[in-house]
């Protein structure tokens, strides 16, 4: 072992004190932890040991008004031989009697057994050579190596799961994802709703970061994500009044938006569902933003967006379109007639690049919008797109089905660097379009006021060694491109102009808003900024989280909370996945329209039946921990009922064990077992503890089962999912009853119904449902025997 500074405390008070003070581990028995510090089987080692072991008291064995009290640092061997435990808590004594070898149990306490780290041999394999999901890696990897005695009842999420940390809006993709495989739509809606309102929106245009974050890319192909995303946000639009409906309470504040964009559109809802009065103001004819004006329709259908709009309206958000901050109504008016107001007014404004003969060229954005008045065939047969990120590829595209001939982009950046979504990028290709990725403009070539072309000149990288943007050329390597008309998609910029000449708030370097990142609230008390004028050129998804975070704040500064907000965690469920839909290696593709039928107003994808989306949800493996906690003893604990008390508050068994980094349980830094207390059985109840291991002594179990009969009846198999299963059936089953050969073993078969073993594990279920036949039997037997000595009593 390393070396570590060994403490001996006399309390409970000045343990926890060591071990929340810094990086410490406690030491009860010794016989656990000692074998990991051996093997440095953890992320990290610890500087210091707390010995438990002197603090004088925690060693009881007690009765206290009818129930057991055991304190946390009693020997399994002491209560495997006692007589108390024995004959009234029999579950218990004998799991204690099952652990090990004598020589450990004389070591081991029952507190030290209860917080045990999980046996799962990636995990404990010597010198952390697996950088598990329990050690803040990205999986488990029993879901695709040997997983022959791991968990047949699911897993727990452990974190966050990679798909999730990619998603900008950070929306829980594996608990939707289950929600559907489990044929419940609605569920998975407002799970998503939680964090993005507009799913059929950002299903459609949204890059996907999660998809490459999928663990699945390691082996396969991602989880189709956004296909699934999609079917969900059109179940949405398709049952809107039911998921865009008015606040039940409204509030006498109110809200003002500048801008209808994403992040405006995106706020709107998270206050109005929150009871604000909400006014969105926008200089367009329509809301929606770049939505509606730059994105094109065989992408994203106007109607969608027009339908999201139209949902905001009935939930009771006020649009007044056509109103032009600063001219039609201006922001200091806004200010004193609102209790908050969020400017979201985007990107709109032309970046200077400053080439010669940039003023000949077209911006694209611009292009984009004017796309009626570019069919009167004026786009020409050869021409050059500039940019590599998706609103290049539109222009491209766009460009294209307009009937030019040639289209060619240019882009600074490698293939790999682009930014463009990998599904866009082959769009443009599809279409015919040739991509010279690592090229940069030089100037623009003309005669007479007349574009002939562009020189262009090699990029030989981009951004700097700190990641900032700052191209570098070899100005020796130069080509000419002919082109009769040039787009520029190479960025866009913020435009302030409507605060006049004293915006009033403070700015950053880059000229944008400056707000806190935690709340939106910009230097002006009252008023906030989120999307593009506070980031720059953004993703539509970027913008969307800027709106809910901005709403979050405006509702934290008015000190209003909104009733339908993501509601805390509770007990750590278990989770689940689909034994046979995670077989399936080919990821689910969109239909899509045929080449000939394309065209720039119908949508070239089609979106997936929802039976469909339901398959390719079962593709997902559920990242989290599928080890099986090993403890004889909690599995008993959970059979009888035990509360777990810390030095900080009780708690039932059951709720002990979550989803922690490397422990096994939810005690918190400086949290310490204290007592097991366990509730007095009722006349005529008994329990009974089984265990199958490959050895009858020193081995963990590969299954084990407790039971306990009578009125308040619990079946607890363990070994069999990363915390003591309870078989909530089963116990209802036998509830009350006596017990029989025909109960147990039906109890047996329904204790296992919702098994989704793994196929090197599938033996388990065989096991668990055994063990929980004979449990009960030797529960039962014990009750025939007391009533054979009654009647030869009599």
């Amino acid at each position: 072992m390393k070396q570590f500074k060994h403490l001996n405390v006399r309390s409970v008070e000045e343990a926890s004190e060591a071990l929340g003070s810094g990086n410490a581990a406690m030491i009860a028995g010794g016989t656990d932890l000692l074998g990991v510090l051996k093997d440095n089987i953890l992320e990290t080692y610890p500087e210091a040991v707390v010995n438990l072991k002197s603090i004088p008291g925690l060693d009881r064995i007690r009765e206290e008004n009818g129930n057991l009290r055991i304190g946390s640092l009693a020997r399994l061997a002491d209560i495997a031989e006692s007589e108390l435990v024995s004959k009234k808590y029999t579950a218990l004594a004998q799991a204690a009697k099952a652990v090990a070898t004598p020589n450990i149990r004389n070591m081991a306490t029952i507190g030290g057994n209860l917080a045990q780290f999980n046996r799962c041999w990636y995990f404990r394999k010597s010198e952390n050579r697996f950088d598990c999901i329990r050690k803040g890696g990205r999986e488990c990897f029993a879901e695709t190596g040997d997983n022959r005695y791991h968990s047949i009842f699911g897993g727990l999420r452990i974190g966050a799961s990679a798909c999730k940390t990619e998603c900008p809006a950070a929306t829980d993709i594996p608990d939707y994802l289950e929600q559907m495989r489990g044929g419940d739509p609605g569920k998975a809606a407002q799970t998503i709703m939680k964090a993005n309102p507009m799913p059929m929106i950002t299903s459609r245009i949204c890059a996907h970061p999660c998809q490459l974050g999928c663990n699945r890319c390691q082996s396969d192909e991602s989880v189709n994500i956004s296909a699934i995303e999609r079917a969900v946000g059109d179940f949405i639009m398709e049952h809107r009044d039911e998921y865009y409906r008015p606040p039940a309470k409204g509030t006498a504040k109110k809200a003002a938006i500048v801008g209808a964009g994403p992040a405006g559109l995106s706020a709107a809802y998270f206050l109005r569902r929150a009871g604000l009065g909400v006014t969105v103001f926008d200089k367009k004819e329509e809301a929606g933003g770049m939505l509606m004006y730059a994105i094109p329709p065989y992408r994203l259908p106007r109607d969608i967006v027009r339908g999201f709009v139209s949902a905001l309206r009935k939930m009771g958000v006020e649009f007044q379109v056509n109103k032009e901050i600063g001219k039609d109504i201006l922001p200091e008016k806004l200010e004193c007639e609102y209790d908050c107001v969020l400017y979201a007014t985007g990107a709109w404004k032309r970046p200077i690049v400053g080439i010669t003969g940039e003023e000949l060229t077209v911006f694209g954005l611009d292009f984009l919008m004017d796309v009626k008045n570019w069919m009167k065939g004026k786009i020409g047969s050869e021409v050059l797109v500039a940019g590599g990120g998706n609103v290049a590829m539109d222009v491209a595209v766009t460009a294209r089905r307009l009937g030019a001939g040639k289209v060619t982009l240019v882009c600074l950046e490698s293939r790999e660097e682009m930014p463009a979504s990998p599904e866009e990028i082959e769009r443009a290709e599809d279409e015919g379009i040739a991509i010279m990725p690592g090229w940069g403009l030089s100037r623009v070539l003309e005669a007479g006021g007349e574009i002939k072309g562009m020189e262009l000149k090699r990029c030989v990288s981009v951004r700097d060694e700190e990641g900032k943007f700052n191209p570098q050329y070899d100005e020796s390597q130069t080509m000419e491109m002919k082109a009769e008309n040039i787009l520029m998609a190479v960025g866009q910029a913020v435009d302030l102009s409507y605060f006049g000449e004293n915006i009033g708030l403070q700015l950053t370097r880059r000229g944008l808003i400056d707000v806190s990142d935690d709340t939106k609230m910009t230097s002006k008390e009252g008023v906030f900024a989120s999307g593009d004028v506070t980031t720059g050129p953004d993703k539509a998804i970027g913008a969307v989280v800027g709106g809910r975070k901005a709403a979050e704040g405006i509702l934290r500064h008015l000190k209003i909370s909104d009733p339908k907000a993501a509601e805390a965690p509770g007990e750590s469920c278990l989770i689940r996945f689909d034994p046979e839909g995670v077989r399936k290696t080919e990821a689910l593709k969109l239909g899509a329209l045929d080449g000939d039928k394309r065209s720039l107003d119908l949508e070239d994808s089609i979106s997936p039946k929802m039976d469909e989306a339901k398959r390719e949800a079962a593709r997902c493996r559920n990242c989290g921990c599928y080890c099986a906690f090993p403890s004889d003893i909690a599995t008993s604990l959970s059979a009888l009922g035990a509360d777990i008390v810390t030095n900080r508050r009780t708690l039932s068994i059951d709720s002990l064990y979550g989803s922690s980094l490397s422990g096994s349980t939810v005690l918190e830094p400086g949290e310490i077992i204290t007592e097991v207390a366990i509730p007095a059985p009722e006349d005529g109840s008994h329990s009974a503890f089984l265990k199958m291991a490959w050895r009858k002594s020193i081995d963990f179990p590969v299954v084990n089962c407790a039971v306990s009969t009578g009125s308040k009846a619990r079946v607890c198999i363990g070994a069999v999912a990363p915390k003591p299963y309870r078989a909530i059936n089963a116990e209802a089953l036998i509830t009350g009853k006596e017990i029989s050969e025909k109960n147990a073993e039906e109890a047996g078969l329904i204790a296992v119904e919702g098994a989704i073993p793994f196929e090197a594990a599938r033996y388990k279920a065989q096991l668990a449902k055994v063990l929980v036949k004979r449990a009960l039997l030797a529960a039962g037997k014990q009750i025939a025997i007391e009533l054979a000595i009654e009647t030869e009593a009599k």
